[in-house]
């Protein structure tokens, strides 16, 4: 069953791609909607989408120290923060070895502490008020170890079961988590949104180098419509009871479920090791 009432929903990384279908999508089901927008140009744009129900904040979700202020000014100015989506994030490409753990240290800031700061954020108004929903865009990377994004899988996972755990500890006082893994969709996540390190070692050719090139021809041409999964999102923000998981695409649902069994015959084949552990 799903709640149709009005809410104030805060979207980070809401100036393009899945972000920005999330905000059109739900300022034209009648909610307000809080963008975090990294420009000027981006907010004149965001602020444009509606005229009173569209208020775009200027943020970057890796200025800690930026967060807490940002969350309680919309919280003043706009009212109630009901939904808060961590939609902000990059995606990285490379090969483990090739690449500069600066690279990681920049994919956790954005996709998993940016995320964590905004949920620690919003905690305390609803906590306060024993309601809200934190919904937490994650990937089906984040279930799948896909060769040539360890990062970016790394960041994924972490998010998982960041929202996993979270979800436990509030849904007593009325707050509900979720985390939401998108497979492949039309956005520019493969393009220019994505950082991609340098190939340097060629013993990673033959493995890598027609994944890179599969990647780049398929980018604004995957099956996935944005504006499908902002319908599945507000489909998940409407319900009374909502799914702690959900992965949306058949494409992430294919590997997700190759993944759940193979682990499983992984499981059992050594199981006989799992339990020899304990003391005699």
């Amino acid at each position: 069953m799903t709640t149709h009432a009005r809410r104030n929903i805060l979207i980070t990384g809401a100036g393009s791609g899945m972000g920005k279908a999330f905000a059109t999508e739900a300022l034209s089901s009648g909610h307000t909607v809080v963008g975090t927008v990294r420009n000027e140009a981006a907010r004149s744009a965001f602020d444009a989408l509606h005229p009173a129900r569209a208020r775009a904040l200027l943020l970057d979700v890796t200025d800690f120290a930026a967060i807490d202020p940002a969350v309680a000014k919309a919280e003043s100015e706009v009212g109630p923060i009901d939904v808060l989506v961590n939609n902000a994030g990059y995606g990285h490409e490379g090969i483990l070895e090739e690449s500069p753990l600066e690279e990681l240290k920049r994919q956790f800031d954005v996709n998993v502490f940016g995320a964590v700061a905004m949920m620690k954020a919003v905690l305390p108004y609803m906590r306060e008020r024993r309601r809200g929903h934190i919904v937490n865009i994650t990937s089906m990377a984040g279930y799948v170890g896909l060769a040539g994004i360890a990062y970016y899988a790394g960041s994924k996972f972490a998010l998982e079961g960041i929202s996993e755990v979270l979800a436990k500890e509030v849904r007593h006082l009325g707050i509900r988590v979720t985390a939401i893994a998108p497979g492949s969709f039309r956005t520019d996540w493969a393009g220019r949104s994505m950082v991609r390190s340098l190939r340097s070692i060629v013993d990673y050719d033959q493995l890598f180098d027609p994944v890179r090139q599969a990647r780049a021809e398929k980018s604004g041409k995957q099956a996935g419509d944005p504006v499908r999964a902002a319908q599945a999102l507000l489909r998940v923000v409407e319900a009374e009871d909502p799914p702690v998981h959900l992965i949306l695409g058949t494409d992430a649902l294919k590997l997700v479920r190759e993944k759940l069994e193979s682990l499983e015959q992984e499981i059992d084949a050594w199981e006989s090791t799992s339990r020899s552990t304990e003391y005699a």
